[in-house]
């Protein structure tokens, strides 16, 4: 896996595991560092760091990149979700950063969507891409101890009025925008 990211790596592992149970997912060796993630869209990032981690560690890899989409925002923070307060901000100043650019928008007018793009790189060169989408709106404060990121303030469509933290793992993968892209993906290899 091209990430380091924890939540991430387990999300993937339960949510691949249902489809390709064989498969093991373990995590970017810590010695191979980071990669920019500078591509203009998501499947760029997501391509970036596995051809990264493949070309590494001679073995296939997989990444992904996700980014929350607010029409309110113009698209925003989109590609840059994971930087949306500065390129060393933490969840905690993104979250705040969106919900001060959001200010006094009312709820109908807080639609958004979570956008994945998965990628696996395999040893051969050959690449695989499968995305994911889930719409809701952003909720007006952050609810639940559950998730990371963006997920206190998400609302899915098919889980109103429950945020993204509010929910069980379990029944966030059965509707995230990262479950749709793996379920997807699986699909394909």
């Amino acid at each position: 896996m091209a990430s380091a990211n924890p939540h991430k790596a387990v999300e993937i592992a339960a949510v691949l595991a249902e489809a390709m149970p064989a498969v093991k997912i373990v995590p970017r060796p810590s010695e191979l560092g980071d990669v920019a993630e500078d591509g203009e869209t998501l499947a760029d990032n997501a391509l970036i760091k596995a051809r990264f981690v493949c070309a590494a560690a001679g073995e296939p890899s997989i990444a992904d990149d996700t980014g929350l989409e607010v029409d309110a925002l113009g698209g925003a923070p989109g590609v840059h979700s994971a930087r949306y307060a500065g390129p060393e901000a933490d969840p905690v100043a993104n979250l705040s950063k969106l919900m001060a650019a959001l200010g006094e928008v009312p709820p109908p007018q807080r639609t958004a969507r979570f956008r994945t793009v998965v990628a696996v790189v395999l040893a051969d060169g050959s690449e695989i891409l499968a995305d994911g989408v889930v719409e809701g709106t952003i909720a007006t404060a952050p609810r639940g101890a559950r998730g990371f990121g963006y997920d206190p303030v998400f609302v899915p469509d098919e889980a109103a009025p429950l945020t993204f933290a509010e929910m069980s793992a379990e029944a966030k993968n059965q509707i995230s925008h990262r479950g749709r892209a793996l379920r997807a993906l699986a699909g394909r290899l």
